[in-house]
Formats: structure tokens, C-alpha cells, sequence
């Protein structure tokens, strides 16, 4: 098993493990949407890793333009996925204040997402520039 299919692995025994802690408080309007969040932006979230194949890597590097799926609409559903799971089970945990998090997170995004756009765009050139131009985030 390679390393970034492992990634997908631990995350997919995490959650029930989480969901198994966090199962004691009553099921809110809140919670319930929390939890819906969560599932939905994880199926998203492994539907992008599974559309950038080889492509995938925790460093920015840039092997192939992958333009269509999810990536025909947003330039990083991982991280945008990726984001939306933390909310929802932040919400379902019942615990808001940890929405804090996001302050650190987003920016931290939006800084690797450059780092990336500008590896892909010395690699690519005006292929990517039409792409980013096309999509959003």
C-alpha cells in the first residue's frame, strides 16, 4: 500500500473512531448537520484524492495537469473538502469553539495553494493559467 492511499486509510478508521468517543451528548439539529458535513465532504474529499492519482503529493511538485472530475471546478477540493470534514465533525462533536482551528488553517491553505499554483504554472505555463482562470480556489 503506498503511503498516500494510506493517508485515506487512517482517516476512514479515524472517523468511526471519533464518531464512537464523541456518540454521548443528544443528536441536535446542529449535530445532525454536523455529521451530514462531515460524511458528504469525505466521500468528496476521497473522490478528489482518487481523481489526482499519481498526481497527489504532500510537497508541492508538479507531474501532471489534472483538469477534469472535481478539478474541473475547484483547482483543491482536498483542501477545500478536507476543511468542510473538520467543520462538520467539529460541529457533531458538539464542540464550537474549536472553529478556532480555522484561523490558523485557512491561511495556512490559501498559502499552499500558491506554493502549488506557482509550481504548477512554471510547469505548465499558460495551461495552467488558463485552467486557474477557469476554476475557482
Amino acid at each position: 500500500m503506498k503511503l498516500n492511499y494510506g493517508t485515506l486509510v487512517l482517516v476512514a478508521i479515524a472517523m468511526p473512531l471519533f464518531a464512537l468517543i464523541f456518540s454521548g451528548p443528544p443528536w441536535t439539529v446542529v449535530r445532525i448537520a454536523g455529521l451530514a458535513l462531515a460524511t458528504l465532504s469525505f466521500l468528496l474529499l476521497v473522490l478528489a484524492r482518487l481523481q489526482l492519482g499519481r498526481s497527489f503529493s504532500v510537497r508541492a511538485k508538479a507531474s501532471a495537469l489534472v483538469t477534469t472530475g472535481l478539478y474541473s471546478r475547484i483547482r483543491n477540493p482536498i483542501y477545500i473538502f478536507g476543511s468542510l470534514m473538520i467543520v462538520g465533525l467539529i460541529l457533531w462533536a458538539n464542540m464550537p469553539w474549536f472553529l478556532l482551528f480555522f484561523v490558523i488553517v485557512i491561511p495556512m491553505q490559501v498559502i499552499r495553494s500558491r506554493k502549488e499554483a506557482k509550481v504548477l504554472e512554471e510547469k505548465f505555463g499558460a495551461a495552467y493559467v488558463e485552467y486557474k482562470r477557469q476554476t475557482w480556489f
